[in-house]
């Protein structure tokens, strides 16, 4: 955050429109007159969330239909991804389409200029918003998995022949299939004296179930991966590419026709009306409000990311581009009244404004 101090006399005399702070269209910088600023825009922060899947077949993967009536089993590695979330968020950029120059004269008080790096105005004597940033993404921890064989008995593991190790790992899982249906059925041999007792018996079969049929229908690992994108529109946006995803490479480019484009859409839902000159104002009046500060009256808006026609996800949000620019009355920094000013920093609205009279 920069912070700028402008000192001026603190003389408490009557000032005329001469004193009033003037505000002209400027090159971004900062001079000894003043301060140059922008006002924001709002840009559109797209998370996308990709989940990969590395498909491993099992070491018995070609006897799975013969054994245990598994068909279309694949029985080569393959690596695949999908999407599985988009989220948004918005925050604000400069706009350098608004840029203006605040000028004080030396007989106003003092005020306290809060821009951000980028130069945008965030605060007259007051304490700026902040605003929100995602936390950072982290991935869930690898799961080291179970090397299936452990679960062979010694009949197994010493059989001579691949195909035979299969057969009998076959009838291996058929008998444990067995032993929790008779455990279900009350009808076990050695029943499990009670509730807690037979739920740690079915969990034991159904894992070793599951790892021993591994070795027939393979396993997947699956990880997540993020990837951000963000968009800073000037206008309506109708179906402008933002990824591509290839099932077998992942997110691709933009203009890579191996992957399925998303889309985004952005529309201005125009709820704030073009502001309508008062042709009655007296032109003293007028001049009165020639200086100030510029703020945006944003308009409301709405994001949508589709693939193909199906709507994957949306935002309502309200952007600084569209709407309007106000400007606030200079007699709001004079010295005879201490305005606080706060704007939001993603839209360059008014967030809070106070204002106290000086000399009450």
């Amino acid at each position: 955050m920069k912070r700028f101090l402008f000192f001026v006399a603190a003389a408490m005399g009557m000032i005329g429109m001469q004193a009033q702070p003037q505000l002209t269209k400027y090159k971004p910088g900062v001079t000894t007159e003043g301060a140059v600023y922008y006002l924001p825009k709002t840009a559109i922060r797209i998370v996308v969330k990709v989940e990969k899947t590395d498909y491993t077949p099992g070491e018995f993967a070609t006897y799975a239909q013969r054994f245990l009536r598994l068909n279309d089993v694949a029985t080569q590695p393959s690596t695949s991804y999908r999407v599985i979330d988009i989220g948004f968020s918005t925050f604000g950029v400069a706009d350098s389409a608004k840029c203006y120059s605040l000028k004080f004269n030396p007989k106003n008080p003092t005020p306290i200029i809060e821009l951000s790096e980028q130069g945008v105005l965030l605060a007259i004597n007051a304490n700026p918003m902040t605003e929100k940033v995602p936390a950072p993404f982290v991935a869930a921890p690898k799961i080291k998995r179970e090397d299936p064989r452990q679960y062979m008995n010694e009949e197994i593991l010493s059989a001579g022949s691949k195909a035979k190790m299969a057969q009998l790992t076959a009838e291996e899982i058929y008998n444990l299939r067995e032993s929790k249906n008779m455990l279900n059925r009350g009808e076990a041999d050695f029943m499990p004296k009670d509730g807690e007792q037979l739920r740690i018996m079915l969990a034991n079969l159904d894992k070793q179930d599951r790892m021993l049929s591994s070795l027939f229908s393979g396993y997947e690992e699956k990880d997540t991966m993020e990837q951000t994108f963000v968009v800073c529109p000037d206008a309506p946006v109708e179906r402008q590419v933002i990824f591509r995803l290839s099932k077998h490479l992942g997110l691709v480019d933009a203009d890579d026709l191996s992957g399925i484009p998303y889309y985004i859409c952005i529309e201005d839902l125009n709820s704030v009306k073009e502001p309508v000159e008062d042709l009655n104002v007296k032109k003293k009046k007028k001049v009165d409000f020639d200086a100030g500060i510029y703020v945006n009256v944003p308009d409301k808006a709405k994001a949508t990311i589709y693939k193909d026609a199906k709507a994957m996800g949306s935002i309502d949000f309200v952007a600084g581009q569209f709407g309007n620019v106000e400007l606030l009355s200079g007699e709001l920094f004079t010295k005879k009244v201490v305005s606080h000013l706060t704007l939001n920093p993603t839209t360059g609205s008014v967030a809070k404004l106070q204002v106290e009279e000086l000399g009450k």
